[in-house]
Protein backbone atom coordinates (compact mmCIF):
# COMPACT_ATOMS: atom_id res chain seq x y z
CA UNK A 1 0.00 0.00 0.00
CA UNK A 2 0.94 3.47 -1.33
CA UNK A 3 -0.16 7.15 -0.97
CA UNK A 4 -1.10 8.99 2.21
CA UNK A 5 -0.56 12.41 0.75
CA UNK A 6 -2.27 15.56 1.18
CA UNK A 7 -5.35 15.55 -0.72
CA UNK A 8 -6.84 19.10 0.02
CA UNK A 9 -7.22 20.72 -3.51
CA UNK A 10 -7.99 17.30 -4.89
CA UNK A 11 -10.87 15.41 -6.84
CA UNK A 12 -11.89 12.11 -4.89
CA UNK A 13 -14.37 9.64 -6.34
CA UNK A 14 -16.09 7.13 -4.39
CA UNK A 15 -17.70 4.58 -6.37
CA UNK A 16 -20.70 2.43 -5.14
CA UNK A 17 -23.42 1.24 -7.34
CA UNK A 18 -25.71 -0.73 -5.54
CA UNK A 19 -28.70 -0.23 -3.45
CA UNK A 20 -29.67 2.57 -0.75
CA UNK A 21 -28.77 0.57 2.68
CA UNK A 22 -25.38 -0.02 0.98
CA UNK A 23 -24.65 3.47 -0.50
CA UNK A 24 -25.91 5.10 3.01
CA UNK A 25 -23.91 3.24 4.97
CA UNK A 26 -20.73 4.14 2.68
CA UNK A 27 -21.40 7.86 2.77
CA UNK A 28 -19.21 8.26 5.96
CA UNK A 29 -16.21 7.70 4.37
CA UNK A 30 -16.78 10.92 2.38
CA UNK A 31 -17.58 12.90 5.36
CA UNK A 32 -14.12 11.36 7.30
CA UNK A 33 -12.25 12.56 4.02
CA UNK A 34 -13.87 16.25 4.25
CA UNK A 35 -12.74 16.36 7.78
CA UNK A 36 -8.80 15.40 6.94
CA UNK A 37 -8.52 17.44 3.78
CA UNK A 38 -10.98 19.92 3.80
CA UNK A 39 -10.73 21.41 0.25
CA UNK A 40 -11.01 18.19 -1.63
CA UNK A 41 -13.57 17.51 -3.92
CA UNK A 42 -15.72 14.28 -3.88
CA UNK A 43 -17.44 13.08 -6.94
CA UNK A 44 -20.12 10.06 -5.80
CA UNK A 45 -20.47 7.46 -8.50
CA UNK A 46 -24.10 5.76 -7.86
CA UNK A 47 -27.32 4.35 -9.26
CA UNK A 48 -29.69 6.57 -10.31
CA UNK A 49 -32.18 5.04 -8.21
CA UNK A 50 -29.92 5.62 -5.16
CA UNK A 51 -28.47 9.73 -6.44
CA UNK A 52 -31.64 10.86 -4.25
CA UNK A 53 -29.91 9.44 -1.13
CA UNK A 54 -26.89 11.03 -2.01
CA UNK A 55 -27.62 14.33 -3.05
CA UNK A 56 -28.70 15.14 0.53
CA UNK A 57 -25.48 14.01 2.26
CA UNK A 58 -23.52 17.29 2.66
CA UNK A 59 -19.93 15.93 2.49
CA UNK A 60 -21.01 14.66 -1.25
CA UNK A 61 -19.88 17.96 -4.25
CA UNK A 62 -20.79 15.93 -7.61
CA UNK A 63 -22.76 12.63 -8.32
CA UNK A 64 -22.28 10.58 -11.37
CA UNK A 65 -25.31 7.87 -12.21
CA UNK A 66 -23.51 5.12 -13.49
CA UNK A 67 -26.82 4.07 -15.48
CA UNK A 68 -26.88 6.93 -17.91
CA UNK A 69 -22.36 6.85 -17.78
CA UNK A 70 -23.50 3.57 -19.53
CA UNK A 71 -25.85 4.96 -21.99
CA UNK A 72 -22.80 6.96 -23.34
CA UNK A 73 -20.60 5.24 -26.72
CA UNK A 74 -17.61 3.08 -25.40
CA UNK A 75 -15.06 6.16 -25.75
CA UNK A 76 -17.02 9.18 -24.87
CA UNK A 77 -17.51 6.65 -21.12
CA UNK A 78 -14.02 7.12 -21.01
CA UNK A 79 -14.09 11.01 -21.78
CA UNK A 80 -16.47 12.28 -19.53
CA UNK A 81 -14.60 10.67 -16.57
CA UNK A 82 -11.04 12.12 -18.38
CA UNK A 83 -13.05 15.03 -18.26
CA UNK A 84 -13.90 15.66 -14.31
CA UNK A 85 -9.99 15.57 -13.67
CA UNK A 86 -10.36 12.58 -11.07
CA UNK A 87 -6.90 12.24 -8.81
CA UNK A 88 -8.49 8.95 -7.04
CA UNK A 89 -10.93 6.66 -6.98
CA UNK A 90 -12.19 3.83 -4.47
CA UNK A 91 -14.15 1.43 -5.51
CA UNK A 92 -16.03 0.93 -2.96
CA UNK A 93 -18.32 -1.69 -4.28
CA UNK A 94 -15.97 -3.92 -7.01
CA UNK A 95 -17.97 -3.36 -10.44
CA UNK A 96 -15.54 -4.86 -13.41
CA UNK A 97 -17.20 -2.37 -16.08
CA UNK A 98 -16.07 0.84 -14.04
CA UNK A 99 -13.13 -0.24 -13.02
CA UNK A 100 -11.67 -0.69 -16.45
CA UNK A 101 -13.00 3.21 -17.55
CA UNK A 102 -11.07 4.79 -14.58
CA UNK A 103 -7.92 2.68 -15.66
CA UNK A 104 -8.66 4.21 -19.49
CA UNK A 105 -9.24 7.57 -18.02
CA UNK A 106 -5.86 6.95 -16.48
CA UNK A 107 -6.78 8.08 -12.93
CA UNK A 108 -3.86 8.21 -10.67
CA UNK A 109 -4.92 6.53 -7.91
CA UNK A 110 -7.11 3.86 -8.04
CA UNK A 111 -8.06 1.54 -4.82
CA UNK A 112 -9.57 -1.24 -4.63
CA UNK A 113 -9.99 -4.83 -2.87
CA UNK A 114 -7.48 -7.49 -3.22
CA UNK A 115 -10.64 -10.04 -3.55
CA UNK A 116 -11.48 -9.65 -7.20
CA UNK A 117 -9.29 -10.77 -9.53
CA UNK A 118 -10.17 -8.14 -12.19
CA UNK A 119 -8.79 -5.64 -9.66
CA UNK A 120 -5.02 -7.00 -10.34
CA UNK A 121 -5.62 -5.20 -13.78
CA UNK A 122 -7.56 -1.97 -13.20
CA UNK A 123 -6.39 -0.78 -9.54
CA UNK A 124 -2.69 0.10 -8.80
CA UNK A 125 -3.53 0.11 -4.94
CA UNK A 126 -5.04 -3.25 -3.49
CA UNK A 127 -6.19 -3.55 0.00
CA UNK A 128 -6.46 -7.13 2.05
CA UNK A 129 -9.29 -7.39 4.00
CA UNK A 130 -12.75 -9.13 4.00
CA UNK A 131 -16.17 -8.34 5.17
CA UNK A 132 -17.56 -12.14 5.17
CA UNK A 133 -16.62 -13.00 8.57
CA UNK A 134 -15.56 -9.68 10.13
CA UNK A 135 -17.18 -8.64 13.53
CA UNK A 136 -17.29 -5.08 12.22
CA UNK A 137 -20.27 -2.99 11.09
CA UNK A 138 -20.63 -2.50 7.18
CA UNK A 139 -20.08 1.00 7.51
CA UNK A 140 -16.81 0.25 9.74
CA UNK A 141 -15.43 -2.01 6.73
CA UNK A 142 -16.09 0.77 4.46
CA UNK A 143 -13.09 2.40 5.91
CA UNK A 144 -10.52 -0.32 5.25
CA UNK A 145 -10.48 1.27 1.94
CA UNK A 146 -9.41 4.90 3.76
CA UNK A 147 -5.91 3.67 4.68
CA UNK A 148 -4.25 5.10 1.64
CA UNK A 149 -5.24 8.17 2.56
CA UNK A 150 -3.79 8.05 6.30
CA UNK A 151 -6.49 6.67 8.19
CA UNK A 152 -4.81 4.87 10.92
CA UNK A 153 -7.18 2.72 12.45
CA UNK A 154 -10.44 1.49 11.63
CA UNK A 155 -13.12 4.00 13.36
CA UNK A 156 -15.59 2.64 16.47
CA UNK A 157 -19.15 2.18 15.09
CA UNK A 158 -19.97 4.82 17.59
CA UNK A 159 -17.27 7.08 15.69
CA UNK A 160 -19.03 6.83 12.13
CA UNK A 161 -22.19 7.18 13.91
CA UNK A 162 -21.38 10.94 14.33
CA UNK A 163 -21.57 11.14 10.32
CA UNK A 164 -25.38 10.73 10.01
CA UNK A 165 -25.55 14.32 11.24
CA UNK A 166 -24.39 15.05 7.26
CA UNK A 167 -27.65 13.82 5.53
CA UNK A 168 -30.47 16.80 5.75
CA UNK A 169 -33.47 16.41 3.27
CA UNK A 170 -35.09 19.51 2.02
CA UNK A 171 -39.65 20.01 2.19
CA UNK A 172 -41.08 18.30 0.38
CA UNK A 173 -44.49 17.95 -1.27
CA UNK A 174 -46.16 15.08 -0.79
CA UNK A 175 -49.69 13.65 -2.36
CA UNK A 176 -52.71 14.91 -0.49
CA UNK A 177 -53.38 12.03 1.38
CA UNK A 178 -50.02 11.27 2.90
CA UNK A 179 -49.31 15.45 3.31
CA UNK A 180 -52.26 15.21 6.28
CA UNK A 181 -50.57 12.66 8.48
CA UNK A 182 -47.77 14.73 8.85
CA UNK A 183 -50.09 16.43 11.50
CA UNK A 184 -50.19 12.82 13.07
CA UNK A 185 -48.25 10.37 15.25
CA UNK A 186 -47.84 7.81 12.17
CA UNK A 187 -45.27 4.79 12.34
CA UNK A 188 -44.40 3.30 9.09
CA UNK A 189 -44.29 -0.21 7.98
CA UNK A 190 -41.87 -1.23 5.45
CA UNK A 191 -42.61 -5.40 5.05
CA UNK A 192 -40.36 -6.29 1.90
CA UNK A 193 -36.81 -6.30 1.00
CA UNK A 194 -36.67 -7.18 -2.91
CA UNK A 195 -34.96 -10.27 -1.88
CA UNK A 196 -31.82 -8.88 -0.16
CA UNK A 197 -32.57 -9.65 3.58
CA UNK A 198 -34.37 -12.04 5.54
CA UNK A 199 -38.45 -10.84 6.03
CA UNK A 200 -40.79 -11.43 9.01
CA UNK A 201 -44.09 -12.61 7.85
CA UNK A 202 -46.16 -10.14 6.20
CA UNK A 203 -49.22 -11.24 8.82
CA UNK A 204 -47.08 -10.22 11.45
CA UNK A 205 -46.86 -6.64 10.24
CA UNK A 206 -50.71 -6.68 9.77
CA UNK A 207 -51.17 -7.89 13.62
CA UNK A 208 -48.65 -5.17 14.18
CA UNK A 209 -50.60 -2.60 12.39
CA UNK A 210 -53.84 -3.05 14.34
CA UNK A 211 -51.94 -3.12 17.25
CA UNK A 212 -50.77 0.67 16.93
CA UNK A 213 -53.70 2.01 16.09
CA UNK A 214 -55.17 0.65 19.37
CA UNK A 215 -52.18 2.67 20.82
CA UNK A 216 -53.27 5.45 18.92
CA UNK A 217 -51.34 6.08 15.84
CA UNK A 218 -51.72 5.85 12.20
CA UNK A 219 -49.72 3.20 10.20
CA UNK A 220 -48.17 4.13 6.71
CA UNK A 221 -47.07 0.91 4.30
CA UNK A 222 -44.43 1.30 2.30
CA UNK A 223 -42.64 -0.48 -1.24
CA UNK A 224 -42.40 -0.33 -4.41
CA UNK A 225 -45.74 -0.83 -6.47
CA UNK A 226 -44.44 -4.70 -7.08
CA UNK A 227 -44.23 -4.87 -3.55
CA UNK A 228 -47.58 -3.38 -2.95
CA UNK A 229 -49.31 -6.20 -5.51
CA UNK A 230 -48.28 -8.79 -3.17
CA UNK A 231 -49.88 -7.59 0.08
CA UNK A 232 -51.69 -4.87 -0.53
CA UNK A 233 -55.11 -6.63 -0.61
CA UNK A 234 -54.78 -7.81 3.25
CA UNK A 235 -53.93 -4.53 4.65
CA UNK A 236 -56.03 -3.52 7.62
CA UNK A 237 -59.15 -2.17 6.26
CA UNK A 238 -59.16 0.63 8.42
CA UNK A 239 -59.17 4.31 8.20
CA UNK A 240 -56.11 5.24 10.38
CA UNK A 241 -54.46 2.53 7.67
CA UNK A 242 -52.66 3.45 4.78
CA UNK A 243 -51.13 2.00 1.35
CA UNK A 244 -48.56 3.87 0.22
CA UNK A 245 -47.01 1.47 -2.30
CA UNK A 246 -46.08 2.88 -5.64
CA UNK A 247 -47.40 5.82 -5.05
CA UNK A 248 -43.86 7.85 -3.81
CA UNK A 249 -41.18 9.02 -5.20
CA UNK A 250 -37.67 8.50 -3.14
CA UNK A 251 -37.56 11.76 -1.57
CA UNK A 252 -41.15 11.71 -0.93
CA UNK A 253 -40.48 8.57 1.27
CA UNK A 254 -37.59 9.98 2.57
CA UNK A 255 -39.63 13.18 3.61
CA UNK A 256 -42.47 11.05 4.70
CA UNK A 257 -39.76 8.74 7.26
CA UNK A 258 -38.33 11.98 8.58
CA UNK A 259 -41.36 12.93 9.69
CA UNK A 260 -42.85 9.42 11.42
CA UNK A 261 -42.55 8.24 14.53
CA UNK A 262 -41.07 5.31 14.01
CA UNK A 263 -40.11 2.76 11.11
CA UNK A 264 -40.01 -1.07 10.92
CA UNK A 265 -38.44 -3.29 8.45
CA UNK A 266 -36.00 -5.83 7.98
CA UNK A 267 -32.16 -5.16 6.83
CA UNK A 268 -33.55 -2.89 3.40
CA UNK A 269 -32.80 0.50 2.63
CA UNK A 270 -35.83 2.25 4.01
CA UNK A 271 -34.41 1.28 7.80
CA UNK A 272 -31.31 2.81 7.21
CA UNK A 273 -33.12 6.20 6.28
CA UNK A 274 -34.65 6.31 9.12
CA UNK A 275 -31.61 5.69 11.24
CA UNK A 276 -29.95 8.52 9.45
CA UNK A 277 -32.62 10.75 9.97
CA UNK A 278 -32.79 9.72 13.76
CA UNK A 279 -36.19 8.42 13.84
CA UNK A 280 -36.76 5.60 15.79
CA UNK A 281 -35.86 2.09 13.50
CA UNK A 282 -36.96 -1.28 14.67
CA UNK A 283 -34.99 -3.53 12.62
CA UNK A 284 -35.92 -7.19 12.54
CA UNK A 285 -33.14 -9.50 12.01
CA UNK A 286 -31.17 -12.92 12.02
CA UNK A 287 -28.39 -13.70 14.04
CA UNK A 288 -26.81 -15.61 11.33
CA UNK A 289 -23.40 -14.23 10.09
CA UNK A 290 -22.95 -12.59 7.66
CA UNK A 291 -26.37 -10.91 7.80
CA UNK A 292 -26.79 -10.57 12.05
CA UNK A 293 -26.95 -7.37 13.17
CA UNK A 294 -23.80 -6.46 14.45
CA UNK A 295 -22.99 -6.13 10.93
CA UNK A 296 -26.30 -4.87 9.35
CA UNK A 297 -27.93 -2.89 11.78
CA UNK A 298 -29.08 0.53 11.19
CA UNK A 299 -27.00 3.81 12.21
CA UNK A 300 -28.31 6.54 14.18
CA UNK A 301 -29.26 7.67 17.92
CA UNK A 302 -32.76 6.15 17.96
CA UNK A 303 -32.11 2.65 16.21
CA UNK A 304 -32.85 -0.49 17.72
CA UNK A 305 -32.85 -4.59 16.55
CA UNK A 306 -34.39 -7.34 17.54
CA UNK A 307 -33.97 -11.15 16.81
CA UNK A 308 -35.62 -13.91 18.10
CA UNK A 309 -33.20 -15.81 19.82
CA UNK A 310 -28.99 -14.37 19.44
CA UNK A 311 -27.87 -17.79 20.59
CA UNK A 312 -29.80 -19.98 17.87
CA UNK A 313 -28.29 -22.88 16.92
CA UNK A 314 -29.14 -23.35 13.44
CA UNK A 315 -27.80 -19.77 12.98
CA UNK A 316 -24.69 -20.40 14.90
CA UNK A 317 -24.25 -23.44 12.55
CA UNK A 318 -24.17 -20.34 9.44
CA UNK A 319 -27.31 -22.19 8.04
CA UNK A 320 -30.44 -21.44 6.73
CA UNK A 321 -32.94 -20.79 9.70
CA UNK A 322 -35.88 -18.64 9.42
CA UNK A 323 -36.23 -17.75 13.29
CA UNK A 324 -36.72 -14.32 12.35
CA UNK A 325 -40.61 -15.13 12.03
CA UNK A 326 -40.47 -16.28 15.70
CA UNK A 327 -40.50 -12.21 16.76
CA UNK A 328 -43.40 -11.74 18.51
CA UNK A 329 -45.47 -8.65 18.00
CA UNK A 330 -45.73 -7.71 21.13
CA UNK A 331 -41.71 -7.57 21.32
CA UNK A 332 -42.17 -5.38 17.97
CA UNK A 333 -45.24 -3.06 19.62
CA UNK A 334 -42.97 -2.34 22.93
CA UNK A 335 -40.00 -0.96 21.18
CA UNK A 336 -41.88 1.08 19.33
CA UNK A 337 -43.95 2.79 21.55
CA UNK A 338 -41.07 2.02 24.79
CA UNK A 339 -39.66 6.01 25.54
Amino acid sequence: MKENKDWNGKHIAISRADSIGDVLLTLPVTAWLKEQFPSCRITFFCRSYTAPIVKYYAAVDDIVKTDDLFTLPKKEQVDAIENLGIDAVVHVFPKKELAKLFKKALVPTRIGTSHRLFHLNTCNIRLDFTRKNSPLHEAQLNFELMRPFGLPEIPSFEAVNRYTSEFTIEKQELPKAFEALLAEKYIILHPKSQGSAREWPIEKYFDLAEQLIVNGYDVIFTGTEAEGKLFRKKIPDHDKCHDSTGKLSIDQLIWLIKNASGLVACSTGPLHIAGFLDVKAVGLFSPRIPIHPGRWRPLGNHSTTLVFNPECPICKAKKDCDCISDISVEAVLQTLISR
